[in-house]
């Protein structure tokens, strides 16, 4: 890019209406998919036994009753156990509409691909199973 004579400055072009849709659709595909990966990653199987909610209010009782006779070191790291329960449940009652968010991400994904230059193989490391992405043309 030409560089400006020291002193001068260049008129700067409005931008036209087709620029900011085209920007306003990279965002809104943007967010769509970034909705759906978050999504698919927080429900994502995770090994052991799943966590109930009973069997987490169960665990903090012991933990209560445990707290009582602790030393300040076991203390800290039951007080740890009990926030991250609490956490965890809090966010089992969080249900996610997953099907709304597939089906943003099936419309956004293949234009977002090619503008990104994302592969199939990349989607499928992410957890995006093959269903989603031929229902999205990739």
């Amino acid at each position: 890019m030409p560089t400006a004579k020291k002193g001068t400055t260049r008129a700067k072009t409005p931008m036209t209406d087709a620029h900011k849709a085209a920007l306003a659709e990279g965002r809104e595909q943007g967010r769509a998919v970034r909705a759906y990966l978050d999504a698919v990653e927080a429900n994502a199987p995770k090994r052991g036994r799943k966590r109930t909610p009973e069997s987490i209010a169960k665990r903090l009782t012991v933990i209560d009753n445990e707290m009582a006779g602790a030393d300040p070191l076991k203390r800290v790291g039951l007080i740890q156990e009990r926030l991250d329960l609490q956490a965890e449940l809090a966010v089992a009652d969080d249900k996610v509409d997953i099907a709304a968010l597939e089906a943003a991400f099936v419309a956004a994904a293949k234009p977002y691909s090619d503008r990104k230059g994302i592969t199939r193989a990349a989607w499928r490391e992410v957890g995006v199973s093959p269903a989603v992405l031929k229902a999205a043309g990739l």
